[in-house]
């Protein structure tokens, strides 16, 4: 691959991220101002950006200083004028955003019908606000988190055990608010864009509750520490129903997704004469396995131009998953990439770039990885075995060595999976 192949690939990668960008994102959408306080509480990877989109939006409105706070993931941080910005840990919670969300639960204590809360809720808040219910410590969270996240089990599944062991998720947020009215801002990272799984929904409810949880673990064999499933058989209610009157007053706006993303990206080969099909924003599957199927799409039309004519650009999104079977160093876009190169080993005209729209995939510091038929090769001269990297989901260890490495940094934002192979 050329560096100019890695730099058309990276400007697809760039063009989908600036279409989720806060600033663009929130045109059109602030609530009016209301009578009383605006408080605005936020989480998410991409949180502190949008908050500071927010500040300067509302304020440019002539609207009154808002207060309040979003917590984000440790060095994601963007400097605020009036808003506080807190970091945490993410994907596995810690104290700091135990600390965060109590801290964010205060500030809804003691509002009013007159009063605005304004709730900034991008991917990653699920981790980044930790709460755990009665009964239950943050060690109890952690662990969960961490048989949730190795389990391979599909975003749905996880998030529909998450809201019934916290204090927050599942609408929880939204409902200690009242009686003031909240209005979400949700940068969805989740596929379908249904906002109440996008950080497991705190200020979004929805009908399933422990039945569903329950259903779910029994579905994918997650392994759940003992005191969690006592704690969900025992537990003396669900998460708030959609149908509370409180929840009629809310507002729930998707403001960027991964659709509107991938059709930037689409967008932008088109105006440089690349044809482009997306095939799906909302991809969710075992990330070794969506490559293979891939692939297969790629060499079927670079062999025999079907189901589209090459050259042309494939793009996807939504959230693959990786069940870990051991401790290596990747993410799951870095494992969809080893397993498409391994399928494209020797195969020329099939380029790829695979990563997480907020800049990190996984592990490292990197969003994910170039790809094409010589990676492989490459891999396998500089002493790595990309089949046994696959096999310890030591992903970025094997593109590290091939000298494909994607790392663009943080990006501000999280619309999830981006994924783009080029069929010359």
């Amino acid at each position: 691959m050329t560096p100019d192949d890695r730099a058309f690939l990276a400007s697809l990668f760039r063009a989908a991220v600036a279409a989720a960008d806060p600033a663009r994102a929130l045109e059109g959408q602030l609530p009016e101002a209301p009578r009383g306080r605006t408080v605005v509480i936020g989480a998410g990877k991409g949180a502190a950006q949008l908050a500071q989109a927010f500040e300067e939006a509302w304020e440019k409105a002539g609207n009154p200083t808002p207060e309040g706070l979003v917590v984000t993931r440790y060095g994601y941080a963007a400097p605020c004028r009036h808003l506080e910005v807190l970091e945490a840990a993410h994907p596995v919670p810690d104290a700091a955003g135990e600390a965060a969300t109590a801290r964010i639960l205060d500030l809804l204590s003691g509002l009013t019908e007159d009063d605005l809360v304004v709730a900034l809720i991008t991917g990653g808040g699920s981790a980044l606000l930790a709460a755990p219910p009665e009964g239950l410590s943050l060690e109890d969270e952690q662990a969960l988190n961490t048989a949730l996240l190795s389990s391979g089990a599909p975003i749905s599944a996880m998030n529909a055990i998450r809201k019934q062991v916290s204090a927050v998720k599942g609408g929880r947020l939204a409902a200690a608010a009242a009686p003031a009215r909240v209005v979400s801002l949700i940068v969805s990272d989740v596929p379908g864009d249904d906002p109440a799984q996008v950080a497991s929904g705190p200020t979004v409810p929805c009908r399933k509750g422990r039945a569903e949880a329950m259903a779910a673990i029994a579905a994918h064999d997650i392994p759940i520490p003992q005191r969690i499933l006592d704690f969900l058989r025992d537990a003396p209610e669900d998460a708030p129903d959609p149908d509370t009157p409180f929840f009629a007053r809310n507002d729930v706006r998707v403001i960027a997704s991964a659709a509107r993303s991938l059709e930037a990206a689409a967008a932008l080969a088109e105006a440089r004469g690349l044809p482009a099909v997306i095939l799906s924003d909302a991809m969710e599957g075992e990330a070794r396995e969506v490559a293979r199927v891939q692939a297969a799409i790629a060499r079927e039309v670079r062999l025999k131009d079907r189901p589209f004519r090459a050259p042309v650009l494939i793009l996807s999104g939504g959230e693959t998953t990786v069940t870990l079977r051991h401790k290596g160093r990747g993410g799951r876009n870095t494992e969809f990439l080893l397993s498409l190169a391994m399928e494209i080993d020797g195969q020329e005209g099939i380029l790829a770039l695979a990563a997480d729209t907020d800049g990190i995939d996984g592990s490292e510091d990197n969003a994910g990885a170039f790809a094409d038929g010589e990676t492989a090769a490459a891999m396998r001269a500089a002493g790595v075995d990309p089949a046994a990297a696959l096999a310890g989901n030591d992903a970025f260890t094997a593109f590290e060595a091939a000298g494909s490495i994607f790392a663009p940094g943080p990006t501000g934002t999280n619309v999830n999976d981006f994924r783009a192979i080029w069929v010359q």
